[in-house]
């Protein structure tokens, strides 16, 4: 049985944790708050079709419930569903990538600028959408990952250090790196996406 939509939006992470310790029923809340986000992050990360997007995710929360009881309170439960939904699709990703399969990644380059420029067809975001996957896919894994958790899911500094298990200073280092690399190699295959 499912828990009712009006309670769980009722309920803050740390209540669905404990409830869900008690009553199985209760993780049904935790899924449906983050189901979209974290189905949303899989397929940014990793060029992986639907099916595949939700065998991830359900893969990724069989171990967050298995370590549901070990989870530290004093994380934020966001961030430490977070990593092991990273883990589980670098995982995947890793093996799909060691029998040669392709991968890709969506991201929208305008949210690494203040000034976003505006486009004037729905075309042009595609055009936009598949020279950022052509740049993102020579890029280390590493520097994908921080850009996609810092632009497309509006990190924090301190959430992706927590996601990553790397200092915050780290983050920021590669993040900076990641940034260069991406403009110099988009430079090199002549392509613009700032105005």
């Amino acid at each position: 049985m499912m828990v009712a939509e009006e309670i769980c939006k009722q309920l803050s992470d740390r209540e669905i944790v404990k409830k869900s310790l008690a009553d199985i029923d209760y993780f049904s809340c935790l899924y449906d708050r983050y189901e979209p986000r974290l189905f949303r992050y899989i397929k940014r990360i990793a060029l992986v079709n639907d099916e595949q997007a939700h065998d991830i995710l359900q893969e990724a929360f069989i171990k967050i419930w298995r370590n549901l009881n070990d989870f530290d309170q004093s994380l934020k439960l966001s961030s430490w569903i977070y990593r092991i939904v990273h883990n589980e699709t670098v995982s995947y990703w890793r093996k799909q990538k060691s029998f040669g399969k392709d991968r890709e990644v969506k991201l929208n380059i305008d949210l690494f600028d203040n000034t976003s420029r505006d486009l004037e067809t729905h075309e042009d975001q595609e055009q936009n959408d598949e020279l950022t996957h052509e740049v993102l896919e020579l890029l280390p894994l590493k520097y994908k990952t921080v850009l996609v958790l810092k632009f497309m899911e509006d990190m924090s500094y301190h959430e992706i250090s927590d996601i990553l298990k790397i200092p915050e200073g780290t983050v920021a280092t590669w993040i900076n790196r990641a940034k260069n690399i991406f403009m110099k190699v988009a430079a090199d295959k002549h392509i613009s996406f700032f105005n």
